[in-house]
């Protein structure tokens, strides 16, 4: 098998394209790509097009901009196979039973900046597993707000071991029933003590190894943005699933907004978590956590505007109340 490096496919398009040097090889090489002489050519279609519309995108007005990023060879299609929940998870039915604070809420808010209660971003890989990460990310945080101690915890016990909750490991799953999951079987261990591998495996859990434990899930009532700044503002960061479509693959900083996605329940296909809110040029945005690594979006994070249920990200937010 001829190996044709992304160097040379950085090289090609740099003399096609007119791209920077540093603009292909934070896209390709950085990432260590190789292909057959045939994926060659079709993998450099595939990134033109998507050069093309991120060009045609970033010469518009709009609220974030776009880049080349690890997924600018791929059609939205393998990426949603390989990064997104196969099947569009269904939150219809997720009953709230979140009680407000009725107290003051700060007009912003960051977790990041409160302390230490909020993990590295972290890489989910080829595995639709992001359900995972929002869960730990989450419980992560409350425990460390509660108890003082922030432990990375172990994504790969709920890949491996929650499906009895209508959890799918690489194929999808909810935060809430990940936390219920967490709650019934007495713990959740450390990612250090039950490392990710990306693959669904058999469940090798250990309830001597617990780390973190939860105590009750709060779902915050379906659509109610309002309850979900409530949460954060005054309490810990939110889990959430939203719908994404083709436009958010390039995303790269900026206010996210979107004409293609839908505001329904039955069509969220991506779990992430929300550590705060602001608002830039006058348009409210929350601040999240996503689950590619740190050279994706804002180091790992992006914003989406707020207020407007946008992608479905209310259909079903929660959160673990944590065992103290």
């Amino acid at each position: 098998m001829m190996i044709v490096s992304l160097v040379l496919f950085a090289a090609s398009v740099t003399s096609a394209f007119g791209l920077s040097e540093k603009g292909n090889t934070l896209s390709h090489v950085q990432y260590n790509k190789a292909y057959d002489l045939k994926e060659y050519y079709q993998r450099l279609q595939i990134f033109t097009e998507n050069k093309k519309r991120i060009d045609k995108h970033n010469e518009g007005n709009h609220s974030f901009t776009m880049a080349l990023n690890q997924f600018s060879d791929m059609t939205f299609g393998e990426f949603q196979k390989s990064f997104l929940m196969s099947e569009p998870q269904n939150c219809s039915a997720t009953k709230g039973n979140y009680f407000s604070s009725n107290g003051p809420r700060p007009d912003s808010i960051d977790w990041r900046n409160k302390g230490n209660y909020v993990t590295p971003v972290k890489n989910q890989g080829g595995c639709g597993s992001c359900w995972t990460f929002s869960t730990t990310g989450c419980l992560e945080s409350v425990t460390a707000i509660n108890k003082g101690k922030l432990v990375p915890l172990s994504e790969q016990q709920l890949v491996d071991c929650a499906q009895n909750f209508n959890n799918h490991g690489c194929n999808g799953g909810l935060p809430s029933q990940a936390f219920e999951y967490i709650m019934y079987s007495k713990g959740l261990m450390t990612e250090q003590d039950y490392p990710y591998t990306a693959f669904e495996g058999d469940c090798v859990y250990k309830p001597e190894l617990a780390a973190a434990f939860v105590n009750n899930v709060v779902n915050i009532t379906a659509y109610n943005e309002v309850e979900m700044v409530d949460a954060v503002g005054t309490r810990n960061p939110v889990s959430f699933a939203f719908e994404v479509t083709s436009d958010f693959m390039h995303y790269q900083q900026g206010v996210y907004t979107s004409t293609e996605c839908h505001n329904t329940t039955d069509k969220v296909n991506h779990a992430v978590l929300a550590v705060g809110y602001g608002q830039e040029n006058g348009i409210p945005y929350w601040i999240v956590k996503n689950s590619w690594g740190s050279s994706w979006g804002m180091e790992g994070y992006f914003r989406i505007e707020r207020g407007k249920n946008m992608c479905g990200l209310a259909a079903c937010a929660s959160f673990p109340v944590p065992v103290l």
